[in-house]
């Protein structure tokens, strides 16, 4: 069976399926928006699966057709998958097929709501597979507007800020990037003798003789667009607004795939083609990744909406994947990978979790809350299975992630007599722990609050259930048998230099 139709029918499907739910703006229509945009989430869900069953075997699934070959300009519409991506395309897939009916009380405008999630998914499926850097950018900024509209017509009470503030940062984090694409392709021109060619073979043939002066800059100018997406401190402020005023719906995408992209390209874009960049930019890239994670860990424990506190903990926790990404190993790059997929999940839920205490308490703030589990022990359960599983307790899949990482990091310490460092690691473990407690302590624990009106404090209903159970679900799978996604990423083809 020939499979190179599949993923481009992945970015195809969401796009004419939010053209088909934009379309549905009748009364009676709106109302079935939902149910329409379910079943094409569900579509790619089910050929994200199929590729993940035949990860074996993936390059059955690479596509490529010429789109612009003129004039010494070449433009391509290549898709690939390979062991790097593939658990993001599946977390993609099942995310969106997740958020869909997690969302099913919205009411305003819903099937305008639902044609942006799947637009989103439009946008990261291509970031994902694209093998073309023209078309890599096209996708990624694809991603940024559906996000800006679901912020600005979706969210609280400060969304306009916060969607502006979004769009600014990521956009001109975007420019520069595509400075150094555009750097990087004129230059593999210049050494190939050819015309310019954007794709992604094309340019990884000429890397190794860019000299180190080039590498150095342009690793510098790709890694400042993908760590602003991350985001890394210093470039994290736009991270906690867009969360606090995000639907959840919004948050839920933003945390638990549209992060990634920038790890994802600094791997993908960065370390595997500018060996010399990525050795001279190796120490910023460690004291940016552990200035991220401290600092991250000790502004959770200053907040006081539980929702602010999770964006920040999503800082945290993505300063781990930047410290296992500096390794330059491939157990860094595994357990990098690991992370990302497995902080896309939990992040999911917590986000899932903090969005309902707004929308069933009347309030996320920490101080007004108390005793809340005598009153909805459903929720109660599912808060503490997302605290626990983002703490990185074992038996869940965030302990393989944050234990493969400090290992790896471990090796690369000791190789370079700097074992102390790793104490930053240890005091982000210990922080993590200590605000994720206090806040399930607050709100879960003790006598039951009188500073909100209880009465009208209303349990996790059965969508909701079955949605947050299905992400609970592969939090323990991969935490109890995390080779299903270690064995999968090792199809990811390495760096020779490796």
């Amino acid at each position: 069976m020939d499979g190179s139709f599949i993923l481009p029918a992945m970015i195809l499907i969401p796009l004419v399926g939010a053209i088909i739910v934009l379309a549905m703006g009748g009364e009676k229509l709106q109302k079935k928006a939902g149910y329409a945009a379910f079943v094409v989430a569900l579509i790619d869900l089910v050929l994200a699966l199929y590729l993940m069953t035949e990860a074996d075997d993936l390059g059955q699934f690479d596509f490529s057709a010429n789109w612009i070959d003129s004039a010494g300009l070449t433009m391509n519409l290549m898709f690939t998958v390979d062991g790097l991506s593939i658990l993001m395309v599946f977390l993609t897939a099942f995310l969106v097929a997740v958020v869909i009916p997690f969302s099913h009380k919205e009411e305003d405008r819903p099937h305008y709501f639902y044609a942006l999630l799947l637009m989103m998914e439009v946008g990261l499926m291509g970031v994902y597979t694209a093998e073309d850097y023209f078309l890599f950018y096209i996708m990624w900024e694809i991603t940024l507007l559906p996000m800006y509209f679901l912020i600005s017509w979706y969210g609280g009470a400060r969304r306009h800020y916060a969607a502006i503030k979004f769009l600014i940062y990521t956009h001109v984090a975007s420019l520069v990037m595509l400075i150094g694409i555009f750097a990087l392709a004129f230059e593999a021109a210049a050494i190939n003798g050819g015309g310019i060619n954007f794709s992604f073979e094309y340019i990884s043939q000429a890397c190794g003789r860019f000299g180190e002066t080039f590498q150095t800059l342009v690793f510098g100018l790709l890694f400042f667009g993908f760590a602003v997406k991350m985001p890394t401190v210093p470039f994290h402020t736009w991270l906690p607004d867009a969360h606090t005023e995000a639907p959840t719906a919004g948050s839920v995408l933003l945390a638990g795939v549209m992060l990634k992209m920038g790890s994802y390209g600094i791997i993908r874009v960065c370390i595997e083609n500018l060996q010399l960049g990525a050795e001279n930019w190796q120490e910023v890239m460690i004291f940016m990744g552990l200035l991220s994670m401290v600092y991250g860990a000790y502004a959770c424990i200053a907040q006081r909406d539980l929702k602010k506190m999770v964006a920040y903990s999503s800082i945290s926790h993505m300063g781990l994947v930047m410290v296992s990404m500096a390794c330059l190993s491939k157990g860094g790059i595994d357990f990098a990978v690991f992370q990302m997929f497995a902080h896309g999940l939990i992040s999911a839920m917590l986000f899932m979790v903090c969005g309902m205490a707004g929308h069933n308490f009347g309030t996320r703030q920490i101080a007004l809350l108390g005793g809340m589990a005598q009153k909805v022990p459903v929720y109660a359960t599912f808060m503490m299975f997302a605290f626990m599983a983002s703490l990185g307790l074992p038996g869940l899949m965030g302990f393989w992630g944050e234990f493969g990482i400090i290992y790896s990091f471990y090796e690369y310490l000791e190789a370079n007599d700097l074992i102390w460092v790793l104490v930053f690691c240890l005091l982000n473990l210990l922080l993590t722990a200590g605000y994720y407690l206090f806040a399930m302590q607050r709100v879960l624990f003790g006598h039951l609050t009188t500073r909100i009106d209880t009465e009208k404090c209303h349990d996790v209903d059965k969508i909701e259930g079955i949605a947050m159970g299905a992400v609970a679900l592969l939090v323990v799978l991969y935490g109890i048998w995390p080779d299903l996604a270690l064995d999968m990423i090792g199809y990811f083809a390495y760096p020779a230099w490796m």
